[in-house]
């Protein structure tokens, strides 16, 4: 009765280590695919939104509303009069504030607002503007969280070339906590104790490009950080499961 049982059992073992052994061989071209897609998909959403589709617009923001806060003040905008619409607080020139464009994010509330006074209405409502004909229309990740995705998988393309693989190893922890969380941790945390319920100082915004570069950097390190150490991980289960294998074929030339 056990060896009717164990053959099917045994089958689904292979299968599952034959699709790992596949997965550790190429582990990096599956993670580039994976994070690629993730940061594609929300520049498709505003597009979605430019061509009159908004259905599959709306469920693209849905879907990535979890991962990102999707402040309209803190994100990329496509097809409209500017780029992106920073809070007068972040002081960028060259760019109209968000609060100039009153009437137009306003459109959702009733009554409207005070876009100059920050009020829990006002992060609401810059959750759910997703933008119009003369704003455009916002990436569904905010400028911070496409800088990091996008540098992430600027390292993986980098770590893909033969020479780099080989050769670089993990980011050491001092440098990786100086240029890739020090950053990023201080200009968050600055700005969120500024606003209530902390209100430790009047409150600031960092601009459209100063977001960028702090995520990208947090982004790259990462990269750096953490692929060497996915290879190593995925060169040990390649060496463990091929050698699995040469024994299960040495034991069947032996039973034959």
């Amino acid at each position: 009765m056990s060896s009717q049982a164990n053959p099917p059992g045994r089958a689904i073992a292979v299968r599952l280590n034959r699709w790992t052994l596949s997965l550790s061989r190429h582990w990096l071209r599956t993670l580039l695919v994976v994070i690629g897609v993730y940061v594609t998909l929300p520049f498709v959403a505003p597009t979605l939104m430019h061509l009159g589709l908004t259905g599959p617009a709306n469920f693209l923001y849905t879907i990535y509303s979890p991962m990102c806060h999707q402040f309209a003040f803190r994100s990329w905008f496509l097809y409209g009069e500017q780029p992106a619409y920073p809070r007068a607080a972040a002081n960028f020139p060259g760019l109209q504030p968000y609060e100039a464009y009153a009437a137009d994010v306003n459109k959702l509330s009733n009554p409207p607002i005070d876009l100059r006074q920050w009020t829990w209405e006002l992060e609401i409502l810059s959750r759910q503007f997703v933008g119009d004909e003369r704003m455009g229309y916002k990436v569904a990740l905010c400028e911070r969280d496409i800088a990091i995705y996008g540098a992430l998988f600027l390292g993986g393309l980098i770590y893909a070339i033969p020479t780099v693989r080989r050769h670089l190893r993990p980011v050491p922890i001092w440098l990786y906590l100086l240029l890739g969380v020090a950053p990023i941790g201080l200009d968050g945390f600055s700005q969120l104790l500024g606003y209530p319920p902390f209100s430790l100082w009047p409150i600031r915004e960092t601009t459209p490009l100063f977001r960028t570069l702090t995520g990208a950097l947090f982004g790259i390190m990462n990269a750096w950080l953490a692929f060497p150490h996915l290879e190593a991980s995925a060169r040990e289960v390649v060496i463990e499961l091929e050698n699995k294998f040469a024994r299960a074929r040495r034991r069947q030339a032996e039973a034959r």
